[in-house]
């Protein structure tokens, strides 16, 4: 049977109704799909045998032909409800595997914001430069992307890479991928936005590390994301109350993100994105304890990059790179 599978997925690969595989995880999804298509052929060729063979060798002959009674052994009954409940059970455990597995960054992997627009792509790499419908990406890196959307419902979609997800406004969504060949790739919109959405297309770049470093060197020099959050926050007076050292009027927010963090009513949530992006919008819908609500909300003064911008500053605050400085 691993024999018959393994030339499935040979022949598989050399199909040309797919794109390349191109990412860590593409194998086995393809592999996993492989094998639903050929548990659904392999049933609906059975199943439809079946109905023909009965329909010819069943069929009434004359019109007072009366059937004979008949009683399924329980055999019959318990093989057509234990194999078909085995065979869902494994490929659950195997599909949700996988989703487990693409839900999951590595802690090593290189954040890329993501802002979907009405038609068009914003990425933004930490070190400063931007991109609109590209994304140029070390090989063997894994890169993790952070998306929302400026207006509607968008769904970033690499074919090669096998991974899709949407990108919704107001929230964040991430994704992760681990290019494994340099070339290029489609980057496509799969969610229906409006009158250009099959124009909201781009391509993926995967480069060679020592390819990479160049292009990040060759580019427009731009401040780092976290320092132009860190401009934002003086800017806006953030640093009056969120002192480092932790005795202002709001809490400090150094080593904070990715921490869990107990709220006045008792909930307790990871400081993430979206709790982020809550608290400078909503403060008080997450108020903290031992504090005063006197944050005041900034809905409508920020816009989804200064979003971006803020919380790469979050994210850096007692960081290693940061102690550093």
């Amino acid at each position: 049977m691993i024999g018959f599978l393994h030339i499935g997925f040979a022949i598989l690969a050399t199909l040309p109704f797919q794109p390349p595989a191109a990412s860590s995880i593409a194998e086995n999804v393809d592999k996993l799909y492989l094998v639903l298509s050929g548990i659904t052929a392999f049933f609906t060729v059975l199943i439809f045998s079946i109905i023909f063979v009965f329909m010819v060798k069943y069929r009434r002959r004359k019109e007072d032909e009366t059937p004979v009674s008949t009683h399924t052994p329980l055999i019959v009954e318990l093989t057509w409800t234990i194999i078909p409940s085995l065979i869902c059970a494994v490929l659950f455990v195997w599909s949700a595997a996988l989703y487990v597995q693409n839900g999951r960054p590595p802690a090593s992997s290189a954040e890329v914001f993501v802002i979907g627009k009405q038609w068009m792509w914003h990425l933004q790499h930490p070190e400063g430069p931007r991109e609109i419908n590209e994304l140029h990406v070390p090989v063997g890196v894994p890169i993790k992307l952070t998306m929302t959307s400026q207006d509607v419902i968008h769904d970033f979609y690499i074919p090669a890479f096998r991974i899709k997800k949407d990108v919704l406004p107001g929230r964040f969504t991430s994704l992760w991928f681990q290019a494994t060949e340099t070339g290029t790739y489609h980057l496509f919109c799969a969610q229906y936005c409006g009158t250009n959405h099959s124009e909201m297309i781009g391509w993926v770049y995967v480069m060679t590390p020592t390819d990479y470093a160049n292009w990040l060197a060759g580019g427009e020099k731009a401040e780092s994301l976290a320092q132009l959050g860190e401009r934002l926050f003086s800017q806006y007076g953030c640093d009056n109350c969120h002192v480092p050292e932790g005795n202002g009027r709001a809490p400090s927010l150094v080593g904070v993100y990715g921490k869990p963090e107990k709220l006045q009513s008792g909930e307790t949530r990871v400081v993430d994105e979206s709790l982020i992006q809550q608290a400078i919008l909503t403060p008080n819908s997450v108020h903290l304890p031992n504090y005063q609500p006197v944050m005041p909300t900034y809905q409508g003064q920020i816009d989804s990059d200064q979003m971006l911008e803020l919380i790469a500053y979050v994210k850096s605050l007692g960081s290693e790179e940061r102690n550093l400085k």
